[in-house]
């Protein structure tokens, strides 16, 4: 048996388990960092880190804890969490976890009405809110809530006046009292829950974000998390001594699993949840490791281009060089890589690329703090010379693979053996089958036990062996690394009888075009190919200055004959890589980017096509204006 195999097999039954042991283990060492306001007596608005050995830590989490068990709350019982990204957050689920009670996770920017579906659905009898705007949907559907009793805030003093004389609002402050005092009757109460957790125990809900329909509640029992920790370490993911960035949504499955990671390896934890911060955040943090979605490399990758292209002359002409020979090298990298072979990149390649490190590339590095080993990518396809320019650079973008239903990673790339255009190999203890109909299949236990309240829903995905049906269609090469070619919900048929991949598309329209932020390819049952496409405004505002249209909004720039022109030029450079029932015969500029706001995105920031074609059924009808539907 290897050594991964043993150290999966003796996982501990919960990460609760695992949270108590590293705090035993390391009690001294920095667990968490996070910002807060300096108290300087002046309100000057101004930040500085701070931190949490694993120590102080472990004593808030207990105290956390010990407040539920002092509400009574049960073993299984759910305790929903709504709140932006945070360090409290990160304690109030390990609170959760450690009082044996089961966590659901609500994104903050979740409406009033589904807020209180999901509270309703899972049964939820407390919930830890950041502030008085998520209290307040709360407050807001409190009758369709009668098992909601406490709510718990992580911002601002709380009167504790219950809300229609029912609902028990209290400050965190207040709520950690209350945790104190029962640890002074109980001091032994937390280890007493944690040890009476059961592997098969419901850990977390969380809520899929349904393109139509309401959201499924996802089982997700103790084993699935503290199978995700094990697995990271083995797999080499996460090390002991890196400072990890977190600031992905905590109530998305691919942020929870990260610090299922994080407890099991020890490492230091950076939490700031502000997506404003990121650029400014990364050079005080100075990471060595970060977990993102494929948007934030391409923003990032479109905010070089653009600012090159806006200096032109020579500093253009030299970003140009320098990104096609990061490309080169990384695909020469890739290419010459095989079971027993070193990688060997030509000479000629080799100088050139230390030239452009010196000239481009430790500027890249240096934005992200300069420390940067690997940033793990996930929850939709990153455009595969986006990976290979950042690969290439010097900050590699190991590509992964997983879905709520899998509590997140169950593939990655391996740093020492990054594969672009793949999303890795599955993480030990994980197997992948690929159905008769390209359908991946996955099986091991970080798999969802089900649907909640839906049985029916849960037997139309889950096999009684353990197979799960995931709903994309790849294949798995001769090495073992996963290719993911498209969801099988989102592959369609033309008129003409062929069919279209259209992330396929979309990916190379975004690496192509450094102004794009959102592209959709339509046509099922046309008989050619559309597309909508939203433009990146921090990007082609600078450009429409330089080409007369200065002082014009938005709205005009994008409407403007100017830039179709512009971006018809990026639709035909992609139009010649692809056959000719795949290419684009018409677009349409959107007036605005597609946002979580309006709905079109979810909170993970995947588009909801079905959504975006209501919402622009026009635009698309008049792209099919006269032609004949075959």
């Amino acid at each position: 048996m290897s050594s991964a195999q043993s150290l999966l097999e003796s996982r501990p039954v919960s990460v609760a388990h695992l949270f108590l042991s590293r705090v035993r283990a390391t009690p001294e060492l920095e667990a968490y960092r996070y910002p807060a306001p300096v108290d300087d007596g002046a309100s000057s608005g101004t930040e500085q880190w701070h931190s949490l050995t694993w120590a102080q830590a472990g004593e808030r989490v207990k105290v956390i804890a010990a407040g539920l068990l002092a509400l009574g709350v049960q073993p299984e019982e759910r305790v929903a969490i709504s709140s932006s990204t945070r360090v409290e957050w990160i304690l109030a689920d390990m609170g959760v976890m450690c009082a044996g009670a089961a966590a659901t996770a609500v994104y903050p920017s979740t409406n009033a009405d589904e807020t209180a579906y999901i509270l309703a659905d899972s049964g939820s009898r407390a919930i830890f809110v950041e502030n008085a705007a998520q209290l307040a949907k709360v407050v807001a559907h409190a009758d369709r809530l009668p098992g909601l009793d406490h709510a718990i805030l992580f911002d601002a003093q709380a009167d504790a006046t219950p809300v229609d004389g029912r609902l028990e609002v209290l400050s965190l402050a207040e709520f950690e009292k209350l945790g104190t005092a029962h640890l002074e009757e109980h001091p032994d109460a937390i280890e007493a829950a944690v040890g009476a957790i059961e592997r098969e125990q419901l850990a977390t809900l969380i809520y899929t974000s349904g393109t139509t329909g309401r959201p499924k509640g996802v089982r997700l029992v103790h084993d699935c998390w503290s199978y995700q920790g094990v697995a990271q370490e083995v797999s080499g993911l996460l090390h002991p001594d890196d400072v990890q960035f977190l600031w992905l949504p905590l109530s998305h499955v691919f942020g929870k699993a990260l610090i299922s990671g994080q407890i099991r390896t020890g490492h230091v934890m950076a939490v700031d949840g502000r997506v404003d911060r990121i650029i400014t955040n990364l050079p005080a943090v100075r990471p060595t490791v970060m977990a993102s979605a494929p948007r934030i490399f391409e923003k990032v990758y479109n905010g070089i281009a653009s600012k090159a292209r806006a200096e032109g002359g020579a500093k253009y002409k030299i970003f140009l060089w320098a990104a096609k020979v990061a490309r080169d090298y990384a695909r020469s990298q890739q290419n010459t890589v095989a079971a027993t072979a070193r990688r060997r990149v030509p000479l000629w390649l080799s100088v050139q690329h230390a030239l452009a490190d010196r000239l481009v590339y430790r500027k890249i590095r240096a934005a992200f703090g300069g420390n940067l080993r690997g940033s793990v990518s996930g929850s939709a396809a990153l455009a595969a010379d986006i990976g290979y320019f950042f690969a290439g650079a010097g900050v590699p973008v190991l590509e992964g693979y997983g879905l709520t239903e899998t509590s997140a990673a169950c593939t990655v790339n391996p740093a020492d053996d990054l594969r672009v255009g793949t999303v890795g190999k599955p993480l030990p203890g994980t197997e992948v089958r690929i159905a008769d109909d390209g359908e991946i299949l996955l099986r091991g236990p970080g798999i969802m036990r089900g649907y909640h309240n839906l049985p029916e829903k849960t037997d139309e995905v889950l096999e009684s062996d353990g197979w799960f049906h995931t709903g994309d269609i790849g294949e798995v090469d001769g090495d073992g690394f996963v290719r993911i070619t498209d969801r099988k919900k989102d592959l369609f048929k033309t008129s003409g009888g062929k069919y279209v991949a259209p992330t396929e598309i979309e990916g190379r329209f975004k690496a192509v075009c450094p102004f794009v932020s959102n592209v959709l390819v339509i046509g099922n049952g046309r008989n050619y190919c559309t597309a909508l496409i939203a433009l990146d405004e921090t990007v082609i505002m600078p450009w429409a200055a330089s080409h007369d249209l200065e002082g014009r909004s938005y709205a005009e720039v994008v409407s403007s004959p100017q830039v179709h022109e512009l971006i018809d030029g990026f639709v035909q450079r992609v139009n010649g890589e692809l056959q000719r029932w795949q290419t684009i015969k018409k677009f349409s500029v959107l007036p605005r980017d597609l946002d979580v706001e309006h709905g079109e995105l979810t909170p993970s920031l995947k588009v909801k096509r079905p959504v975006v074609e209501r919402e622009y059924t026009e635009a698309i009808e008049a792209m099919y204006e006269g032609s004949r539907e075959a």
